[in-house]
């Protein structure tokens, strides 16, 4: 499929992140957002709007933390986008996530128009071996242990953790594969798409792999930065700002800082993931995908899976 997307305003590529909440709290984020909104990087962040009763796999601070929500009101103010990562930060059945959507929209004023799964939530939407189809999908169950066949159950309409129709009706993008390279519109170039084998999800998009400090900083290396301005393609970064690695000592990472630095005085948009996902949607128009073009796209995945990101997202 063709990329051809015209940026606005003359910009020669578009960039964003979507920064799963994972680890975040006001003691390692901030200071973060902050170096993101003087360099003029309107990005999107996540939350958990309601604080779980369980000890999560990976946990962080929720909108229940009076302090954190004060911070991502800030943030709001400042153009941030906020979306969702699950209701919080392990499994919830439908009556949380229902809970969980109305008080974001208390919150933040509307329901979240992105939202990306969660590890460890068995109500995520269509995760584990339901994101694949065929031999891909076999292949994935024998690559993992068969370990997330049949496990996550947000959109079985016979669970008491389904919510797949509050999806449908409340939230416009879904992420769903992760890949390595930095232009993510040529690594999925139909993107944002509809699924029809997918119903319960409105919109699919996809992100660059940038999991940890490390991992981020390989993706928008220097040499990344060039190609993704030469190509005119666009970027959504995936990563845990909330990661030790971004910020620690009292500092942000050097070398994150540097290309940060540097991929902002390029002519580049940055806005955050709904605004960026909206233009290229009125762009090209609504893409239903067909099987051959998923079937790439995972098979795309598992390659970087096994030899790309290792096993990440």
């Amino acid at each position: 499929m063709k990329i051809n997307v015209k940026w606005p305003d003359g910009k020669r590529f578009a960039f964003t992140v979507f920064d799963d909440t994972d680890y975040s709290t006001v003691d390692n984020s901030p200071k973060i957002y902050k170096f993101l909104y003087d360099l003029g990087m309107i990005t999107t962040k996540s939350v958990w709007p309601i604080k779980g009763e369980h000890v999560p796999l990976v946990g962080g601070s929720t909108c229940e933390n009076p302090e954190y929500l004060k911070w991502v009101y800030r943030l709001q103010e400042q153009g941030f986008e906020i979306a969702l990562h699950n209701a919080t930060y392990h499994t919830s059945n439908r009556d949380q996530v229902i809970k969980g959507l109305e008080i974001f929209k208390e919150y933040f004023g509307d329901y979240p128009k992105v939202h990306v799964n969660h590890t460890g939530c068995d109500d995520s939407i269509y995760w584990g071996d339901e994101r694949l189809r065929g031999i891909n999908r076999m292949f994935y169950n024998v690559l993992t242990c068969f370990r997330n066949s049949g496990k996550f159950m947000g959109t079985l309409e016979s669970s008491d953790l389904f919510w797949g129709d509050k999806c449908k009706e409340y939230i416009k993008y879904v992420r769903n594969f992760v890949y390595s390279d930095i232009n993510t519109l040529k690594a999925c170039p139909y993107m944002p798409y509809f699924d029809e084998r997918k119903p319960f999800v409105n919109n699919w998009f996809a992100s660059s792999e940038g999991a940890n400090c490390h991992t981020f900083c390989q993706t928008i290396s220097e040499i990344n930065q060039d190609r993704l301005e030469e190509e005119s393609g666009c970027c959504i970064m995936y990563t845990h700002f909330g990661s030790p690695d971004f910020y620690e000592y009292g500092r942000l990472n050097g070398n994150f800082k540097k290309l940060m630095e540097r991929l902002s005085l390029k002519n580049g948009w940055f806005v955050p993931v709904s605004v960026l996902l909206d233009y290229i949607r009125k762009e090209r128009g609504n893409y239903s995908i067909s099987d051959k073009e998923h079937s790439r796209l995972e098979r795309r995945w598992l390659i970087n899976k096994i030899f790309g990101t290792r096993g990440t997202t």
